[in-house]
């Protein structure tokens, strides 16, 4: 059983990703943004926001061996992408629900991949679909 500290320490990382996952889209937004415009301006914004989330990236990661640094932030970018996709998809709850729960896997495979560099595994990472049962 968890204790209130390590719970709240959780919740602490919980936050500090939804954070890492807005700085990566205002990443893309800014190169986006740099494109659409012409104005190189916007990369100079865009790599300050860059070195921002890496700090903070860096801070939630307890497992980076082999490629795992890069996989982390493409399941953090993929989450937000899934859930705002979702979000406009509520014409359609079928499919808006379809989005969230893989939005939910991408996230939950961030945290396993995570717990692995900890040891928390036995080496099997089943389908997160099966996590959740």
């Amino acid at each position: 059983m968890k204790n209130k500290k390590e719970l709240m320490d959780l919740s602490k990382k919980q936050e500090l990703s939804i954070a890492v996952m807005n700085l990566i889209s205002i990443e893309e937004h800014l190169a986006f943004t740099a494109m659409k415009t012409g104005k190189k301006e916007y990369l100079a914004a865009l790599n300050s926001i860059r070195e921002m989330r890496k700090k903070y990236l860096k801070k939630l990661l307890t497992n980076t061996e082999g490629e795992l640094w890069c996989i982390s932030k493409h399941l953090l970018s993929t989450t937000m992408r899934l859930m705002e996709t979702g979000t406009k998809h509520f014409d359609n709850m079928k499919e808006a629900a379809e989005y969230f729960d893989a939005a939910f896997d991408a996230y939950t495979l961030f945290w396993l991949l995570q717990g692995l560099g900890k040891g928390n595994s036995n080496g099997n990472i089943k389908k997160t679909r099966e996590t959740k049962k």
